[in-house]
């Protein structure tokens, strides 16, 4: 139009790209905390990463008396040796079996129970049931494995009177002599001292989930159970999913002062764990260099399933870990 002001596309302003500080600025904008995180990373350094210098030992025919420069290197010999050796394979697959019942146990009982003492509405009784539940944690393994010795006795066991009185069994088991039961106990040892402790961090979910999903579930008509199935258990998958990732990373780790304590010479292939084969070679055979070498492989294998869990949830588009 004549006399009209001519149309002029207007430019868009271009985005400013704030530049990412470096890590030496912001370190210096949190001065306290890095202050405060110094004994914590001295702690780490020093217990943890420090050691990881004794690794060398796996690599020798180490023998105490000489300097670093004077042991023989025999490079993946002790590591050819603990794949050969039909000891090590047995403990091996007493350390998975045993680990895998530990994990599989404590996760469903953990998570059963933290659902249904969520559904406890008289609070002092839930918080006595809590309370109870979570003490035999503070208890040690020691103690823990003489109740389930006197438990599980002959003579006066509480398990073999009951099993008796109610017509089960006809004369004691042996429980303790048996290598079939030994798995068994040793799961059912730890569901008894860790499953109200385990539940704890599920409670805490629990209670992060929004009232109004149990709300809108009832109005459409959903009982107590089915509240659990489709809000409760979809509100806490991904807790359940990081300590699952946690958790492989222990698998390898299925106790020592358990097997060791209620083990005996009967049910010697069916209690030795990875542990009690270290402490075997390492301090009472002293043979320090294959010792090593079974601590390098648990961690090894530890170290890679955290990784390869963690990147199965990541391809499935769950919460991981990393």
């Amino acid at each position: 139009m004549a006399g009209s002001p001519e149309l002029i596309p207007s430019k868009q302003a271009a985005p400013q790209v704030v530049p990412k500080s470096s890590l030496l600025k912001r370190m210096s904008g949190q001065k306290q905390l890095m202050l405060m995180s110094l004994p914590i990373l001295l702690y780490v350094f020093v217990f943890s990463y420090y050691p990881i210098w004794g690794w060398t030992m796996a690599f020798q025919n180490y023998k105490p008396a000489r300097s670093f420069g004077q042991q023989e290197w025999v490079g993946l010999k002790h590591f050819k040796f603990l794949f050969s050796d039909d000891t090590f394979l047995m403990v091996l697959r007493n350390t998975i079996g045993m680990s895998v019942i530990n994990m599989v146990l404590g996760f469903v009982t953990a998570i059963v129970f933290a659902i249904l003492l969520n559904e406890i509405k008289q609070k002092l009784f839930k918080r006595s049931i809590q309370t109870i539940s979570y003490l035999p944690h503070f208890l040690s393994w020691i103690i823990v494995t003489g109740i389930v010795a006197n438990s599980l006795s002959v003579d006066s066991g509480i398990v073999n009177v009951l099993l008796m009185k109610l017509g089960f069994i006809n004369e004691p088991i042996m429980w303790l002599s048996e290598p079939k039961y030994f798995w068994g106990i040793v799961g059912a040892s730890h569901v008894w001292k860790e499953v109200g402790w385990n539940a704890i961090i599920y409670l805490a979910a629990i209670t992060s989930i929004d009232p109004s999903l149990y709300e809108a579930a009832e109005i459409d008509g959903a009982n107590r159970y089915q509240k659990m199935l489709y809000v409760t258990l979809p509100g806490i998958k991904s807790i359940v999913i990081i300590l699952l990732i946690m958790n492989l990373g222990w698998i390898l780790d299925a106790g020592f002062e358990v097997q060791y304590l209620l083990g005996n010479g009967v049910v010697v292939d069916w209690s030795q764990t990875i542990d009690i084969f270290v402490l075997k070679y390492g301090l009472q055979i002293g043979n320090y260099s294959l010792a090593t070498a079974a601590g390098i492989f648990k961690t090894v294998v530890s170290i890679t399933l955290i990784f390869a869990a963690n990147t199965i949830a990541k391809r499935f588009g769950e919460d991981r870990l990393i």
